[in-house]
């Protein structure tokens, strides 16, 4: 499994990086500009993440917007959000705007923080990824 971690604290990084490790290789962006990037490129080669584990609060970019925009990335090359990279969005946020925001835009989990290994192999299980 090929993961992008798009995590602004490193400790949350290194908690992802740890539980992921197993699965595959994972590439880190800091904000949702180099995770659109990042996305890009990997699109660009014709080697998308399997998995983009995507927090909300984070400078330049948020989580949110950064969600609209690999959507949308991912669909100028006629790729359904349903075939595209699983997105889980891993914050603290738990507000029902947050929430409903993001599945509104087509992110396929949604994890509060502190991220646990067992919720998130859970979310892994139930996306088909492990």
């Amino acid at each position: 499994m090929k993961a992008l971690i798009v995590e602004d604290d490193l400790t949350s990084r290194m908690l992802l990086q740890e539980l992921l490790r197993k699965f595959g290789n994972s590439h880190v962006a800091i904000n949702g500009a180099e995770a659109v990037e990042a996305v890009k490129i990997a699109l660009n080669n014709n080697e998308p993440y399997d998995l983009i584990c995507l927090d909300i609060m984070m400078p330049q970019m948020n989580g949110q917007e950064a969600l609209k925009k690999i959507r949308a990335m991912e669909e100028e090359r006629g790729i359904l959000s349903t075939r595209g990279s699983k997105i889980i969005m891993t914050t603290s946020l738990a507000d029902l705007n947050n929430v409903t925001s993001a599945y509104s835009n087509f992110c396929d989990a949604y994890i509060v923080k502190p991220v646990h290994g067992e919720t998130l192999y859970k979310e892994l299980e139930k996306l088909n990824l492990v």
